[in-house]
């Protein structure tokens, strides 16, 4: 094997971390070495690269421990038949890098993947121990994201759960039979079961003990888990199906979607181009409608006769224009569930209505600096002063709304 500095195995390992979606740091408990010893907080500013719920930017330092893999996943471009350059970090090499960028304040915290080396034990293993040192030896507060291996000792996940902010176990696939067909070596029960340990030791962390004291958290942020969409042929019902399964079933705080991309010495099986983006954008909007918005799964995917999200079109519109029989809706008298229905309108800005409306009606130029996307909402309610018309049930509608053709470049 080449050998390569340290620079060198953080640009292979960076890139090769980037089809990993799943490193958001939402949830997270506040840590400040500000407020006492330490280094590191979850607090503060840096690079942007994931959100917290309350808008601030959380700058994280994104890497695989190694791109080595015994695994032969057809859908992964570090498996262990692919021609890739192959690098590894040590445990102090990912300890050094997380320290020192934090110190030069470029990132806040730390997202650990890796491939599997020599067997799944071994390599959760090495994960835990850079968690250990960053938290024990060097008292790092800031986020920590690891990766688990769900064919682990369930020891191990315990203890990264014990030192990690959030875990994550990817589902891969959204059904068990492509798992089996595009990654052999891996078992859909043995990573639900993996899921289901993760829920298990979380709910317990919120019992208390005779004398009141709660135990020590795990994973406060929770857990989430990533899909590949496109690689196989399950369309979008059958993707938000499982993922709605794996919410309610394993209280996870998100079901990240990431678009296939094509890899090289492919098999046959997958597919020669990567999905669009627009679907990856889609799926997202639906899970924020079924976690959020109260709809079901059968309202979102039976807009169209194949299962799949429209693409020219945001679903609760796609929904909204199928259902134009509950529209317009009176901004003054409607209830928060129909609200919530009306395209253009998110939950904050129900809220202000439901708040606004006890003091007085509402009127359209009211609605706008409430932060309304009237140019959506305008066909489908009515307010002091405003009335759609038939604008509501006019032909053309979806037409106003959907991207209009462009002409393709023939070069």
């Amino acid at each position: 094997m080449a050998r390569f500095t340290l620079d060198e195995k953080l640009a292979i390992l960076s890139d090769a971390a980037k089809y990993d979606a799943s490193c958001a740091s939402s949830g997270t408990s506040r840590r400040d070495s500000r407020k006492g010893d330490g280094l590191g907080s979850t607090e503060g500013s840096g690079i942007c690269h994931a959100y917290a719920p309350d808008g601030r930017c959380i700058s994280l330092l994104k890497i695989l421990l190694t791109n080595f893999c015994i695994y032969d996943c057809a859908y992964c471009i570090n498996r262990v038949s692919s021609n890739v350059t192959r690098a590894r970090f040590t445990v102090d090499e990912v300890v050094t890098l997380t320290t020192e960028f934090y110190r030069r304040n470029y990132i806040e915290g730390l997202f650990l993947s890796s491939g599997i080396v020599r067997s799944p034990d071994e390599t959760m293993l090495e994960m835990v121990q850079i968690a250990r040192k960053l938290r024990v030896e060097h008292r790092f507060k800031g986020y920590i994201h690891l990766k688990t291996i769900p064919d682990a000792d369930p020891d191990l996940i315990a203890e990264a759960g014990a030192l990690a902010d959030r875990l994550s176990i990817n589902v891969e696939l959204p059904t068990d039979a492509s798992v089996k067909a595009y990654a052999p070596e891996k078992h859909p029960e043995t990573i639900r079961k993996a899921m289901a340990d993760v829920r298990l030791r979380k709910d317990a962390t919120k019992d208390r003990s005779h004398t009141g004291k709660r135990p020590p958290k795990f994973a406060p942020a929770g857990q989430s888990t990533q899909m590949i969409v496109g690689a196989d042929g399950s369309n979008d019902a059958a993707i938000l199906g499982q993922s709605t399964r794996l919410y309610s079933s394993y209280k996870l705080k998100r079901v990240y979607y990431s678009a296939f991309s094509p890899i090289p010495d492919a098999t046959a099986k997958l597919p020669l181009i990567r999905p669009p983006l627009e679907r990856e954008h889609r799926l997202y909007q639906a899970d924020w409608l079924l976690r959020f918005y109260g709809f079901g799964l059968d309202e979102i995917t039976g807009t169209t006769a194949d299962g799949n999200l429209d693409l020219q079109i945001d679903p609760k519109l796609a929904w909204a224009l199928q259902n134009r029989h509950h529209f317009p809706l009176d901004v003054n008298r409607a209830t928060r569930e129909m609200l919530l229905r009306v395209p253009g309108f998110g939950v904050k800005t129900v809220n202000r209505i439901l708040t606004s409306r006890r003091h007085r009606n509402l009127r359209y130029e009211d609605l706008n600096r409430m932060g309304a996307s009237l140019k959506k909402a305008r066909a489908f309610i009515t307010a002091q002063g405003w009335s759609p018309g038939a604008l509501t049930d006019t032909a053309d509608l979806r037409a106003r709304f959907a991207p209009p053709p462009e002409q393709l470049s023939l070069f």
